[in-house]
């Protein structure tokens, strides 16, 4: 699955600027911009951008793996990125470690939970919704105002897509879509009552691959701590693919909260 390794800046053009310009100042290149962002013929002239369209610039370099890094733009404000990419206020903030999240300065880089997917031939964007478990409309907001936003898409086209998360859990590892295997580490960070949080891994079928687990993050609400924790199997999966569920219970009456799925694949 062509999950695009490295780091990619979301970008918002501005009046004036060209892509020789844009790409000069992120250390891209002009070809990498046209083909990551589908700015060729038909969907426009050669070169051709306007004020307000969203690019996402790859960055060159060498890491594994695959980060958004969103560029401030003005006018926005950290729930409207917030709505975009699907990812709560504070989550956001607690993510970029603001203190203060009603100030946020024009051109400052803040982290955006998701990935970035390269379009294969034969996609289209329903089909990549389901194959993350991601709702169609969040994958078309995650890309709102750039070209290929409707479901014509050409390979190569680089796509926004959130990760999976609830008010105050995210998985950032591993990835949708991906495989797993025991002893695979799971990372990510939450908000929980005394830093307790659950696991358990279906299969396809709806059994149980693994039990309901506990787990800690190395900091109890109010904060946001961070988690690693290998992956662990009790019984062979009885199918090909399946989903992780991380949640916490009620202190209350131990209902599920804060459920986030994580589709995988064995």
């Amino acid at each position: 699955m062509p999950i695009a390794p490295g780091t990619h800046v979301v970008y918002t053009v501005r009046p004036g600027d060209t892509l020789y310009a844009i790409a000069n100042q992120f250390g891209s290149s002009v070809p990498a911009i046209e083909q990551s962002n589908m700015l060729y013929p038909p969907f426009t002239a050669p070169g051709l951008i306007y004020p307000g369209q969203k690019l996402v610039i790859p960055l060159p370099g060498m890491s594994q793996h695959s980060t958004v890094i969103y560029q401030v733009t003005e006018g926005d404000t950290l729930y409207s990125i917030g709505q975009q990419y699907s990812v709560g206020v504070d989550m956001l903030a607690a993510l970029n470690n603001m203190e203060q999240p009603d100030i946020l300065q024009v051109a400052r880089l803040l982290y955006i939970p998701a990935f970035v997917y390269a379009v294969e031939q034969g996609d289209s964007l329903y089909r990549i919704s389901r194959r993350f478990g991601l709702p169609l409309g969040e994958l078309i907001r995650a890309n709102r105002n750039r070209y290929g936003t409707s479901d014509v898409i050409y390979p190569g086209y680089l796509l926004i897509v959130p990760l999976p998360s609830s008010e105050n859990i995210v998985v950032t590892g591993p990835l949708p879509g991906t495989h797993i295997a025991p002893g695979q580490i799971m990372t990510g960070n939450a908000r929980a009552f005394e830093a307790a949080v659950l696991y358990q891994i279906r299969d396809a079928t709806g059994g149980l691959v693994t039990r309901e687990k506990p787990f800690m993050t190395d900091a109890g609400a109010p904060a946001f701590g961070s988690f690693s924790v290998p992956l662990s199997f009790d019984r062979q999966p009885a199918a090909q693919t399946g989903t992780i569920l991380v949640y916490t219970r009620s202190a209350r009456d131990g209902s599920i909260q804060d459920l986030v799925e994580v589709n995988v694949m064995f």
